[in-house]
């Protein structure tokens, strides 16, 4: 097949993923000069941080649902536009307060983003590519904390925390206009050519026009579904731990081990790029290449939900170090398992969701994953508020991730599409034959 043009889809998405994770990131890492000119506490910083994940959580589940009824093209195009204005109202916050109106438009925008990343996904690829195509978009989670960490570093170094998100606000512009531009729905992409619309078409993609009944009759007969709630106990549970070290890691290190804001931006680089590597290698290219090898679907993808989690607890191993190289070693072992179950978690509701709800399956798992995202922040600014360490917030986050893993094995049974809502049958008529006189 000469043209590609699903790859170049998915590499637009995965770009969009990079301008998200850049402007979720400026806050963690400037968080030490923003706290200073706002003089806040542990637990402020910890409200604060999490700012963001209140809208971004609760309106995951109405993202979803949007998603199936208007499509990801105008969903999508109208949240880069809203959250490129809450990039430049966060750099010209005059207050604490101003900061976290801002942080919540920033999560009004980005809400329907991944949603819409999967939604597309379904579209556009096949069953058997998802899990790298998955894979390529969500690893840009990882890689945009890896190279963006220390480049927003030394950005706020030299300049200021402001600067660091004017630079995200002109990134995120620039991003909305080369999305405006290029997407279009497989059914009305010119550059799609037939031969390789009939390939995906056939590989099982999902028409762009299918669409559900009642919202949330949808959700209440999704949430009676046991795989569905496997799903969703399991992917909370490693967005606890993946929230802890994205709004906390940099704020760890400059604290607990004594790092400058330049340091800790490189330091903290280091799981974030074990986590892109492991992400694209083992949770997409692996997967796909065991299943198409003749792998079973449910078994490949299981053992390896488990196998991330597990790793995942080597979180513990940080709880009990004051060196700086060991917390960060066991930390990336721990991130570059926990990545690997991300992608397989989010491809799921491409295989299991009735047809017209991938949207909305989505939604209420990126509702379940970032609840934490209010959750983990919060929690973890009082643990260290009051403790004066991190060793119980990493503790916590071991704990969590068990019942994760105990969900993957015991409720997770097949990976097979969920039957239809039933639709009630008609009421009986009582037919009175015609008489003819």
């Amino acid at each position: 097949m000469k043209k590609k043009r699903r790859w170049a889809i998915a590499f637009l998405i995965a770009l969009g993923v990079i301008i998200n994770y850049f402007d979720r990131i400026n806050m963690s890492v400037g968080i030490q000069p923003l706290s200073k000119e706002f003089s806040l506490t542990p637990g402020q910083l910890g409200i604060l941080l999490s700012a963001f994940a209140w809208s971004y959580a609760i309106l995951q589940i109405p993202a979803g649902v949007i998603l199936d009824k208007i499509g990801v093209k105008w969903v999508t195009r109208v949240g880069t536009i809203i959250w490129t204005a809450a990039c430049f109202l966060t750099a010209i916050a005059s207050g604490q307060g101003l900061v976290m109106l801002s942080r919540v438009l920033l999560g009004i925008g980005e809400a329907p983003y991944f949603p819409s990343a999967a939604k597309a996904v379904g579209q556009w690829f096949p069953r058997h590519e998802r899990a790298t195509a998955i894979s390529l978009y969500d690893a840009q989670s990882k890689l945009s904390n890896a190279i963006g960490t220390p480049i927003i570093a030394w950005i706020i170094t030299e300049w200021g925390w402001r600067a660091g998100f004017y630079v995200t606000a002109v990134l995120s512009l620039i991003y909305a206009i080369i999305f405006w531009a290029t997407y279009r729905d497989p059914h009305e992409d010119k550059k799609l050519s037939k031969e390789e619309y009939d390939y995906i078409v056939q590989g099982g993609a999902q028409k762009s026009d299918e669409t559900s009944g009642n919202v949330w009759e949808t959700i209440r007969y999704l949430l009676t579904k046991k795989k569905v709630w496997a799903t969703l106990i399991g992917f909370a549970a490693y967005g606890y731990s993946w929230f802890l070290f994205l709004t906390w890691l940099p704020g760890y290190l400059a604290t607990e081990m004594h790092m400058s804001v330049l340091k800790s931006g490189w330091y903290a680089s280091i799981p974030w790029i074990v986590g892109t590597i492991s992400e694209i290698v083992i949770g997409g290219w692996l997967v796909d290449r065991l299943i198409n090898k003749g792998g079973h679907s449910t078994r490949v993808r299981k053992t390896f939900l488990v196998i991330g989690m597990l790793l995942g607890l080597s979180v513990i191993g940080a709880a009990f170090t004051t060196n700086p190289n060991i917390a960060i070693l066991c930390i990336s072992i721990a991130l570059g398992g926990l990545v690997i179950t991300s992608s397989i978690a989010y491809s799921i509701p491409t295989f299991i969701a009735p047809k017209g709800t991938v949207g909305t399956l989505t939604g209420l798992l990126t509702f379940g994953n970032n609840s934490m995202a209010i959750v983990a922040p919060i929690v973890t600014g009082f643990i260290v508020q009051a403790t004066g360490s991190f060793m119980y917030a990493f503790l916590v986050a071991a704990l969590i991730l068990l019942a994760g893993i105990f969900s993957y094995i015991f409720l997770l049974t097949d990976l097979e599409p969920i039957e239809p809502i039933p639709k009630p049958e008609a009421a009986q008529r009582t037919v009175i034959p015609h008489i003819k006189a």
